[in-house]
């Protein structure tokens, strides 16, 4: 109990999170295989174990060993200049030259001994300021001691990464218009949420984070099937995946004119067994707890491998048939399996329609690389009023547009347009400032409040109608007052 009050362990399979200053590489944790990460290589075997959040070093063989902390040296009473004037850089104050440093690191010397070997074989280092000495050993340290932190995946951490690795992967959507959109489109738990999105999955990701596996999510996606790259990252439990359901966009013209169908389900699975638990499975899923559902899965594993056992027996047994037979088996259990995906599918398209047609969704989060406007528009008939939408787009165009649109069709309120401005500082005593690579721009939301849509009222002579009425008001008031 100790140990899990500290924190998780890294373990094989999970999905973790390189750091090296400030950069970041997601990983998949898997023995004797090779890694790349800021020109080091090594094997993560080590790592498996030990908590997130520990620092390794990387030693010969590319083996992590995790690092002990070393208290800073500290030279006493520094020399140091009063300034950098004289300092000429001429390529000739190192000593050392690129052999001696290959040789000390063949000889397996730790970095920090190198880098006090560079100090001391360096003509200027005494004449600098001390800030350029402390600039002078960080940067050192930074090339010659392969330090490297393995983090637990979160929003933060794999916006942060793709923001800086990919940044066309996710629409360059920036992670605190990310933050932003979360708390505009008021995502909590137990919240029935439409996800219109084409960053690889991280925004659905965000968004099932904060949820935490409870309400449900409907993805709608383009074209042939949801992507969700970024979504496997964050190595959610499976329990997550259950209230997730995807809706093609292709099919939602249909949904909303009443043609929809599903492809008229194949013929159920032979072992019509099957399909009766499942459907029971169904219905009765609604009212089971998290925990039933859990032990569920866990007897219907338990069951998986009582008849792969059974099946083993058998297979013993029937050794002696001719192969051929068994493979006319195996195509037929590949073709059974397959049937039975695809029935699934539909069936879970189905359900999906079904969540859509009720039109009560608490809200919608858009940010894709298709026009706002037709894909809101749309999206909107499923929301249920006084909930939040939020679009997020690269440039403010087509945001403009949407914002006219939807001003024109009412329904809307507390209609919004912005764009969120962020600098970052490096603060160190007497060196505080904006750090000079501030980023240009993290895109624009557009966001807003549902409303009743009265579609008898909004006639537009109505409209005209008003606008007469209001100064001829206001005249007699000023007739009154002069009287």
């Amino acid at each position: 109990a100790m140990e899990e009050q500290r924190g998780p362990r890294i373990r094989e399979g999970d999905c973790a999170v390189l750091k090296r200053d400030d950069v970041f590489k997601a990983v998949p944790v898997l023995r004797r295989r090779k890694i790349i990460f800021e020109k080091q290589w090594f094997y993560l075997d080590n790592a498996i174990g030990h908590i997130y959040g520990t620092t390794f070093e990387v030693t010969s063989g590319g083996n992590l060993q995790p690092k002990r902390e070393v208290e800073e040296m500290t030279t006493e009473t520094k020399e140091a200049g009063t300034d950098n004037r004289n300092i000429v850089d001429d390529g000739k104050s190192q000593r050392l030259t690129h052999d001696d440093i290959k040789a000390l690191k063949d000889k397996g010397i730790k970095g920090q001994e190198i880098v006090q070997q560079l100090i001391e074989n360096s003509t200027t280092f005494r004449d600098k300021t001390e800030f350029a000495q402390d600039k002078y050993i960080k940067k050192k340290k930074k090339k010659y001691e392969a330090v490297i932190t393995i983090v637990k995946p979160s929003t933060r951490i794999l916006s942060t990464m793709y923001y800086a690795r990919e940044p066309g992967k996710i629409n360059h959507l920036r992670y605190d218009t990310l933050a932003q959109m979360l708390t505009l489109g008021n995502i909590r738990a137990g919240n029935k949420m439409i996800v219109m999105e084409t960053c690889a999955g991280l925004v659905l990701g965000a968004v099932m984070e904060r949820m935490g596996g409870y309400g449900s999510i409907i993805q709608m996606y383009p074209g042939g099937g949801p992507v969700r790259a970024a979504t496997s990252c964050f190595g959610f439990p499976k329990l997550f995946f259950d209230n997730l359901y995807e809706f093609p966009l292709s099919k939602v013209d249909s949904l909303l004119s009443g043609t929809f169908s599903a492809e008229t389900l194949p013929s159920e699975p032979e072992n019509n067994m099957v399909a009766e638990e499942e459907s029971n499975r169904l219905s009765d899923k609604k009212q089971t707890s998290l925990q039933e559902t859990e032990e569920e899965s866990a007897a219907e594993v338990a069951t998986e491998n009582n008849q792969t056992e059974e099946q083993e027996a058998m297979d013993v047994n029937a050794e002696d048939v001719e192969f051929k037979e068994n493979k006319g088996k195996e195509n037929k259990e590949n073709v059974r399996e397959k049937q039975r995906k695809q029935w699934e599918r539909r069936k879970k398209l189905i359900e999906t329609a079904a969540l859509l047609q009720e039109k009560n969704a608490d809200g919608v989060i858009v940010a894709s690389k298709f026009h706002p406007t037709p894909l809101l528009l749309t999206l909107l008939e499923f929301v249920a009023p006084s909930r939040p939408f939020v679009v997020y787009c690269q440039y403010k165009e087509p945001l403009l547009e949407c914002y006219a649109k939807l001003r024109e069709r009412g329904g809307v309120i507390n209609l919004k347009l912005s764009e969120t401005w962020l600098r970052n500082y490096q603060v160190l005593p007497d060196r505080s400032h904006p750090k000079l690579t501030m980023s240009g721009g993290g895109g624009y939301l557009l966001s807003g409040i549902t409303v009743v849509l009265d579609k008898g009222k909004a006639d537009s002579s109505n409209l005209e109608a008003l606008k007469l009425e209001e100064p001829s008001l206001k005249r007699c008031k000023v007739q009154e007052l002069h009287c």
